[in-house]
C-alpha cells in the first residue's frame, strides 16, 4: 500500500526488498535510514540479521550518481552492515559516530567469587557507515548534472556562538558578525567566512564525523580546551623559491582566538527531547516497559539495569532524534532533493527530510509503525509549513 501524504511525502506500507523494485533507477538523491542491527534487539525476529546485499543494491540502483547514503549500525554488527554496504557496489567514505550518555549496559551480573564481574560495556555510540554511490565523472562534473556527489560542509558547520574565534591585525578583534576571516592572505580550513551567497560573516566550525548528545555523560568526557590565548608575531621574510610551489611568503601574525570551553564545542549536538518521540500523535498510549539508551531501549532486563514502566504513544523501540535525522539529511542531500528511508520505523528521518524542505520517500513493513510515522511526519509538515508562512527558519 502507498500513501501519498503529499506532493513531496510517499509511505509506502511493505517489504522494502518489494518496494524498492518499484522505484524508478537514479531517481533519489540521498538515503539516510536506521536499519535492523542484527542483534536479536528484544527478540524481535525483524532484528535477526543486517540488511541483506540485495536490499542495498536495489537502494544503490535508485540513488543518483554520487548519491550518499548514511547507515546506523551496531557497534557488534557494524563490520557485517559496512561489508554489505561496499558489496553493492558503495564505496565507503567514511564511518560517523553518535555518541550519547544515556545507555545502561546490558550484562549479566555474575555471583559468589565472581561477584561484580559481567558481560557487556555500557552502550555510549552508535556508528553511522557514510557511503556513496560511484560517479559520473568528476565531482565538479556530477555535482553539475546530478546534484549529488558532495557533502553539504558550510550548511552543517558547528555553531561557534558566543565566542570569539577570530582576530584581525593583532589587537583588533573579529567575531561571528565580522568578516574577520576575509583577510587577504589568510586562509582557515576550521573556519569559512561565509555561506556562498550568504552573509559576510563566520558561519562556524568544519563539521566532524563525530555528534554527540550535549548530555551531562558525554560533556564530563571532554577536557577543558581553551584556544590560542596569546598574539604570535610573524619575524621571517618573504622567501623566493624555484620550487613548482612559488615562493614562500613571510609568516603572518596569528592573533589569538580567545575561545574557551569544553572540547565538546567542536563538535555537532543533536539534543534529543520526550516530546520529540510523540509530537503529532493522537493515539491511546501504551504501558511498556524500556531500558533507556540513545534508541529509546536497550532491549532485556539485566541484573544492571533496571527498567521503567513507561506510557508512550510512539512505541517503536529505537526512535532517534528529529534533531540529529535534519542533520544527517541536510549534510547528503542537495536542495531540493528526495530523501529515501527503507527502513523507516516511526518516521524521524521523515520529519527531518521535510522539516528542511526535501522530498522523502519512507518503507516500513509494519502497519501499526507506519500509522506513527505518518502522524508524526504530518505534524513535521504542518511545522514546516507555518515556519514558512511566518517566514521563520526552524
Amino acid at each position: 500500500m502507498t500513501q501519498n501524504r503529499s506532493s513531496a511525502v510517499m509511505l509506502h506500507l511493505g517489504d522494502c526488498a518489494q518496494i524498492l523494485k518499484q522505484i524508478t533507477d537514479a531517481s533519489i538523491d540521498s538515503c539516510v535510514t536506521d536499519p535492523p542491527y542484527g542483534i536479536e534487539f528484544m527478540g524481535a525476529g525483524w532484528d535477526s540479521d543486517v540488511p541483506p546485499s540485495e536490499i542495498w543494491r536495489e537502494v544503490f540502483r535508485v540513488l543518483k550518481p554520487g548519491g550518499h547514503l548514511l547507515a546506523f549500525a551496531g557497534t557488534r554488527t557494524h563490520h557485517r552492515m559496512a561489508t554489505r554496504i561496499e558489496e553493492s557496489g558503495f564505496e565507503i567514505r567514511d564511518l560517523l559516530m553518535w555518541v550519547y550518555g544515556s545507555g545502561f549496559p546490558k550484562s549479566h551480573n555474575l555471583d559468589g567469587d565472581w561477584n561484580g564481574w559481567g558481560t557487556a560495556l555500557k552502550p555510549a555510540l552508535e556508528p553511522i557507515t557514510l557511503a556513496r554511490k560511484p560517479m559520473a565523472g568528476t565531482v565538479a562534473a556530477n555535482v553539475q548534472d546530478f546534484g549529488t556527489g558532495a557533502l553539504n560542509v558550510d550548511g552543517c558547520r558547528v555553531p561557534a556562538i558566543g565566542e570569539i574565534i577570530e582576530r584581525g591585525a593583532i589587537g583588533e578583534i573579529y567575531t561571528e558578525a565580522h568578516e574577520g576571516y576575509r583577510r587577504p592572505g589568510r586562509s582557515m580550513m576550521t573556519h569559512k567566512p561565509k555561506h556562498r551567497g550568504g552573509p559576510a560573516c563566520g558561519t562556524g566550525r568544519w563539521p566532524a564525523n563525530l555528534i554527540h548528545d550535549g548530555s551531562e555523560e558525554v560533556l564530563a568526557a571532554f577536557p577543558i580546551a581553551p584556544g590560542q590565548q596569546g598574539d604570535l608575531a610573524g619575524h621571517s621574510r618573504n622567501r623566493p623559491s624555484l620550487g613548482i610551489y612559488g615562493d614562500m611568503s613571510a609568516a603572518k601574525d596569528s592573533p589569538a582566538r580567545r575561545d574557551s570551553g569544553s572540547a565538546a564545542r567542536f563538535f555537532y549536538c543533536a539534543k534529543a527531547s520526550k516530546a520529540d518521540r510523540d509530537h503529532g500523535l493522537t493515539g491511546p498510549e501504551r504501558e511498556v516497559v524500556q531500558f533507556q539508551t540513545a534508541n529509546g531501549t536497550s532491549g532485556k532486563a539485566s541484573s544492571w539495569s533496571e527498567g521503567r514502566d513507561t506510557r508512550r504513544k510512539n512505541h517503536h523501540p529505537t526512535v532517534k532524534p528529529t534533531d540529529l535525522m535534519r542533520y544527517l539529511c541536510r549534510l547528503i542531500t542537495p536542495p531540493g532533493g528526495v530523501v529515501l528511508d527503507p527502513f523507516m520505523g516511526s518516521g524521524s528521518t521523515g520529519r527531518g527530510a521535510v522539516l528542511e524542505g526535501f522530498g522523502f520517500v519512507g518503507i516500513e513493513r509494519e502497519g501499526d509503525f507506519l500509522a506513527i510515522a505518518r502522524d508524526r511526519i504530518d505534524a513535521a509538515e504542518r511545522a514546516a509549513d507555518e515556519a514558512t508562512r511566518q517566514g521563520i527558519l526552524l
